[in-house]
């Protein structure tokens, strides 16, 4: 059976999640009308957001989907792993090893609630309700350490998410924590929403800030990300936009022009 963090706080219907917002963009039913107004104000500004949605997804797939088969990743912790869809981290790493092992972490109480359903018979899996960066408290808790083998590599998830932190918390610090904790061979994996349009920026940022109540960070430029990874190598094809990772014989590439992307890669430490 599959384990997660009980958590007291309660799900709030009334102020728009990133998860659930999300959910909705990818197709999903696990959301709320201020969720679905707030996605409307957002594709007002950014009209490719629900592209984007299902493009960084297909990234997601691809990449576990590498570490799994190619680098024979066996561990993976996926902070702000937002609400189970199809294809989530353990289904796609269980294909190459049935006994690849998962930890989700995510600070939304709906994402808990819905965990203990998914993975109620994976003994593989837990997802902890937790900041991801209380990264103690998520490296120390027994769920974490009955899954993840410290002396083993591990691949670090961080996909989508990094736009959720202001600057104050310093996402650049929170990767080198992550990074420290880990065994050699280990990967980081980074994408996070960039713009090269100011006026974009700064409009999804205000709006965001607001819509969640100020549960959010910042869109960023593409160089902001690549100075977070510097101290690291990356994997071809480098850092890009995240269609362009990988992709399959067919892919759906971003259409160059489009007021924001998905940008970044994976990064071996």
């Amino acid at each position: 059976m599959g384990h997660y963090t009980p958590t007291d706080r309660e799900i709030d219907v009334t102020t728009p999640s990133v998860a659930r917002m999300y959910d909705w963009l990818l197709g999903g039913t696990d959301n709320y009308a201020s969720d679905r107004e707030a996605c409307d104000h957002l594709l007002r500004i950014a009209p490719s957001s629900k592209e984007l949605a299902l493009t960084n997804r297909a990234f997601l797939r691809r990449v576990v989907r590498f570490l799994a088969e190619e680098c024979e990743i066996r561990q993976f912790i996926d902070h702000g792993s937002g609400l189970p869809t199809q294809d989530n981290v353990h289904q796609i790493a269980q294909k190459a090893d049935p006994q690849a092992r998962v930890v989700y972490v995510d600070d939304d109480p709906i994402v808990l609630a819905h965990g203990r359903t998914m993975l109620e018979e994976n003994a593989q899996t837990a997802v902890l309700c937790a900041d991801m960066r209380d990264t103690d408290d998520i490296f120390e808790h027994r769920d974490t350490q009955r899954l993840i083998d410290p002396t083993k590599p591990t691949a670090a998830l961080f996909v989508s998410v990094l736009h959720c932190l202001p600057d104050a918390s310093d996402p650049a610090a929170l990767l080198r924590d992550v990074a420290s904790r880990l065994a050699p061979g280990s990967y980081l994996v980074v994408c996070q929403l960039v713009s090269d349009d100011k006026a974009i920026r700064d409009g999804v940022t205000d709006l965001m800030a607001t819509t969640t109540g100020g549960r959010w960070g910042r869109v960023r430029s593409k160089a902001e990300v690549a100075e977070f990874l510097r101290d690291w190598r990356p994997v071809e094809p480098g850092l890009v936009e995240v269609s362009r990772w990988r992709p399959d014989s067919q892919p759906t590439v971003w259409k160059q022009g489009n007021e924001w992307e998905e940008w970044g890669g994976v990064v071996a430490l």
